[in-house]
């Protein structure tokens, strides 16, 4: 398997970029939750290997104990970071591809210092006027982003454990919101929560018409 490099961050570093983010979501598709973001820049002429990192890759590459013990040190050796959410209501108002860069936005907000540069996995984002780059398979090919894959990936999974207590029957603990079998059993015969994404289908259908929110 092909490993994440940091060529175009260093092609950028040389181009005076200081603070070139790498931007990934997750959360995307499922059924309940926000949607998650994470944005994060390393220093310039970062080494991985230095760093003990030399397993960040894509987050969907990793076992959820990969993913957790990689979290604290991506954060450790990074130059600035910023992670975001968009709630599943505003998921509901704007649409999952508005909702998803609301949270990418709000993630780049949060960085310190802000970034001069974005790199984005497939996704553009216009509301931002920084200079960026998106690109196809970016978790899987280039550093900043599949660090900021495991970031997302992992609070929003924190999240959703948290939620699993608020909303017990669900699942969300085993899930973390996506659409498996003992999700959709629990749906049928709890109704859905605050939690769900009434826009999303099965949440839509007229048959779940028994809801807890009633």
């Amino acid at each position: 398997m092909k490993l994440p490099n940091l060529k175009l961050e260093q092609k950028l570093w040389e181009s005076d970029y200081a603070v070139v983010a790498g931007l990934d979501e997750a959360g995307r598709g499922a059924w309940a939750g926000p949607v998650a973001a994470a944005a994060i820049a390393f220093p310039p002429n970062f080494d991985p290997k230095a760093a003990g990192l030399v397993l960040v890759r894509d987050s969907k590459c990793l076992s959820p104990q990969q993913r957790e013990a990689l979290y604290t040190p991506i954060l450790c050796a990074s130059l600035s970071f910023g992670i975001g959410f968009a709630s599943r209501i505003e998921i509901d108002q704007m649409g999952i591809a508005p909702a998803t860069r609301l949270a990418m936005m709000r993630a780049v907000s949060h960085m310190r210092p802000s970034p001069d540069f974005l790199l984005l996995d497939y996704v553009r984002l216009p509301e931002s006027d920084l200079p960026q780059r998106s690109l196809k398979h970016g978790d899987a090919l280039v550093f900043s982003i599949s660090a900021a894959s495991i970031l997302a990936k992992v609070a929003r999974d924190r999240l959703l454990m948290r939620m699993s207590a608020r909303y017990p029957g669900y699942g969300f603990e085993r899930h973390k919101g996506y659409g498996t079998k003992f999700h959709r059993d629990a749906i049928a015969r709890l109704g859905v929560s605050w939690a769900h994404r009434l826009s999303f289908r099965p949440m839509s259908d007229a048959s779940n018409s028994k809801r807890e929110l009633d």
